[in-house]
């Protein structure tokens, strides 16, 4: 099978600024290799089985020079994989993507690139700072901070043309070169009160902006201990940040938002933090285990006309159930003399993405609502299907059960991750983390676990925010500090807690 390669830029670090032509070929590769300024979190968008590799360059530090960077890309395409070369920014804007294009053409391996949006241009915008401006600048110019050391006997940048333009002035990579950078630019004429921006981590929740002038800006630098990747700006465009800064206004911007629910769980709550600025990060505590070959559940799936309600608790509740039902051969007609009860909003939303509108969902999504829902509903004629967790708590079976016949059949199973103890408190100490959110009292009892009571106390700092009074009692009763509870138990009602101080 002949292989091919995709030279994907991923823009400049939000993760909403990749193309959708750049997502797919991060879903249809075989293998991806990246580099330091690729988000990370678009390797989870890959197929399971798909090999990273890492070639990350830092400043003068590189984990691999070019000429192997090209060797793995032509390599494992001649395989005949589809490796997709995940870039941040732009493949052809100081990307060296010419350059691992030239050799793919050379060997004979098929490849596309794919233009991503260029740190150049994404990072400004980030940063208040618009690159062109009809009051300002009719030009910009982009230019490489990577000096040469002969760079006076070999000039590669026409610095005279560079400071006389009335154009914008956009470094990359820098800041080891911003004094001889900006003293080239005062010699050839650039007023030395010029308005220069240095942008670090552009479009990302950790993105810092420091504002200075040319003649200033190398000592600002050392001041303010500025370290790359880091943008340098030069023009009047800079002025106009104060006005146009929208990105660092967002009301969580800078705050590290600690996420403990399964990975499966966790999208909806990620996008929305990150949608407000915030920098969620994932910390998975449990894992979902299918309970595979459930004849338990088949069985109960054929007698579904004994059946008058059906309860489901969670997403993956429905998912296991409705994909169990096409797998027989049945769809929703199934349930058409069924009452259908969900807990939660979005498992509401689930069960009406396979075609139910659900009959029952509490005002307060937790058990005990769903219950005084409908208790004064059901009769002892009634008989009730539960699938749902193994590890379930027990309260909703047992109530039910004093007034008609339950059956409960456990589909799923929420299983601790042990794996994840290193990796959690390396977070817990080397960063600092703003709030700590709880979906369950599984996801507190799993976290205690996992970090061990005596580490708590990493966590003292941290502001934690439950989805409920369930969760709350679990997470006071492990003798973790409750800061705020959702009003609803909904992934929205968990952001608003945080948003609303």
């Amino acid at each position: 099978m002949k292989g091919k390669v995709y030279l994907v830029g991923a823009g400049p670090g939000d993760y909403k600024l990749l193309t959708l032509k750049g997502l797919d070929c991060i879903r249809e590769a075989d293998v991806i290799v990246y580099d330091r300024l690729a988000n990370v979190n678009y390797l989870k968008e890959a197929k399971s089985n798909c090999e990273f590799i890492y070639v990350g360059k830092a400043s003068s530090q590189h984990t691999l020079p070019q000429e192997e960077i090209n060797r793995i890309i032509a390599d494992k395409a001649k395989e005949g994989k589809i490796v997709t070369r995940l870039k941040g920014g732009d493949p052809y804007v100081f990307g060296r993507g010419g350059e691992e294009g030239e050799v793919l053409k050379a060997e004979g391996i098929d490849f596309e690139v794919v233009p991503g949006i260029t740190s150049a241009i994404g990072g400004l915008c980030y940063a208040g700072i618009p690159i062109t401006h009809r009051d300002h600048a009719s030009s910009f110019h982009v230019v490489t901070g990577h000096l040469r050391a002969d760079d006076k006997e070999n000039p590669e940048i026409n610095w005279n043309a560079l400071a006389n333009t009335g154009g914008t002035l956009v470094f990359l990579m820098g800041v080891a070169n911003l004094k001889k950078i900006s003293e080239n630019l005062i010699k050839e004429g650039k007023p030395k009160d010029t308005p220069v921006a240095l942008i670090s981590w552009a479009t990302r929740p950790n993105q810092r902006v420091i504002i200075s002038t040319l003649d200033e800006v190398h000592e600002t630098a050392v001041r303010e201990k500025v370290k790359p990747p880091t943008l340098i700006v030069v023009g009047s465009v800079v002025n106009l940040r104060e006005t146009l800064n929208f990105f660092e206004n967002k009301p969580l911007f800078g705050k590290n938002i600690m996420i403990t629910r399964s990975r499966t769980q966790s999208s909806s709550l990620v996008e929305k933090i990150m949608d407000l600025g915030g920098n969620p990060i994932e910390i998975p505590t449990i894992k979902i285990e299918k309970i595979e070959n459930n004849v338990a559940l088949e069985q109960e799936i054929r007698e579904l006309k004994d059946y008058t309600y059906l309860v489901l608790t969670s997403k993956n509740a429905v998912d296991i159930f409705f994909d169990k039902l096409d797998e027989m051969e049945l769809d929703a007609r199934a349930l058409a003399h069924v009452k259908v009860c969900a807990i939660g909003a979005a498992t509401a939303r689930e069960i009406k993405a396979r075609g139910i509108r659900a009959d029952v969902i509490p005002k307060r999504f937790v058990a005990e609502e769903l219950y005084e829902a409908l208790k004064e509903q059901l009769t002892s004629e009634d008989k009730i299907l539960i699938p749902r967790a193994k590890n379930a708590r027990d309260f909703l079976v047992e109530k039910l059960r004093e007034i008609c016949e339950v059956k409960e059949v456990h589909t799923y199973e929420s299983v601790i991750d042990l794996s994840k103890k290193d990796e959690i408190l390396e977070i817990l100490n080397q960063e600092r983390v703003d709030y700590i959110t709880f979906a369950s009292s599984s996801t507190v009892k799993n976290f205690v676990e996992i970090i061990g009571e005596e580490n708590l106390d990493k966590i003292k700092n941290s502001k934690v925010i439950s989805i409920g009074p369930v969760t709350s009692k679990t997470a006071r009763d492990l003798n973790v500090d409750v800061y705020k509870e959702a009003e609803k138990a909904t992934i929205e009602k968990i952001v608003e807690a945080i948003v609303v101080e």
